[in-house]
C-alpha cells in the first residue's frame, strides 16, 4: 500500500506477467515463462506538489466535516465552494482569453462566449444550493444557523 506524504515524491511500478509459451510435447501442454524477468507494464510518479494538492483538497472541507450539522447541510456547504471554486477558474479563464493578444477577435469572442455560457451555468446552480442551504437553515437552531453561514461564507 502506498503511503501518501507531501514532502517528496512516490513511485510505483506495476509488474506485468511474464509471457508464456506453449510447449507441445505428446498431447501434453504445459506453459513456462518466456522470461525469467517481470518488467513493469505501467510506472507512476506523483510529485511532491501534487500530494499537497491533494491533501489541502482533503483538508479544505475539513471544517465542515468536523461541524456537528446534518449531513445534507455538510454536503450543500461542500457543493457551493466546489462551485464557487469552479467560477473563479472560469472567470481566470475569461481573463487569460481577453489578455491573449494571439487570438483573432472572433475568436477571443467565440471563446468568450462559450466561457460565458459556462459560467452562467455554474452561477444558476449557485444560486440553487445557496437557495437549498436556506431552506434548510430555516429548520437549524440559532447557533447550528450562525456555524453554516459562516462556513458557506468561506
Amino acid at each position: 500500500m502506498l503511503s501518501f506524504t507531501t514532502n517528496l515524491a512516490s513511485h510505483t511500478q506495476i509488474q506485468v506477467l511474464p509471457e508464456t509459451k506453449q510447449v507441445n510435447a505428446a498431447n501434453e501442454t504445459a506453459a513456462t515463462p518466456a522470461t525469467d524477468e517481470a518488467k513493469p507494464a505501467v510506472s507512476v510518479t506523483i510529485s511532491g506538489a501534487a500530494m499537497k494538492a491533494a491533501a489541502t483538497e482533503k483538508t479544505s472541507n475539513s471544517d465542515i466535516d468536523d461541524s456537528s450539522l446534518a449531513d445534507n447541510v455538510k454536503n450543500l456547504l461542500k457543493m457551493i465552494r466546489t462551485i464557487k471554486k469552479q467560477i473563479a477558474e472560469k472567470q481566470a479563464e475569461m481573463a487569460a482569453v481577453m489578455a491573449d493578444k494571439s487570438l483573432s477577435p472572433e475568436q477571443a469572442r467565440a471563446r468568450l462566449s462559450g466561457l460565458q455560457s459556462a459560467l452562467g451555468g455554474l452561477q444558476a446552480g449557485l444560486t440553487s444550493a445557496q437557495a437549498s442551504l436556506a431552506k434548510a437553515m430555516k429548520d437549524m437552531s440559532a447557533s447550528d444557523a450562525m456555524t453554516t453561514a459562516s462556513l458557506a461564507m468561506k
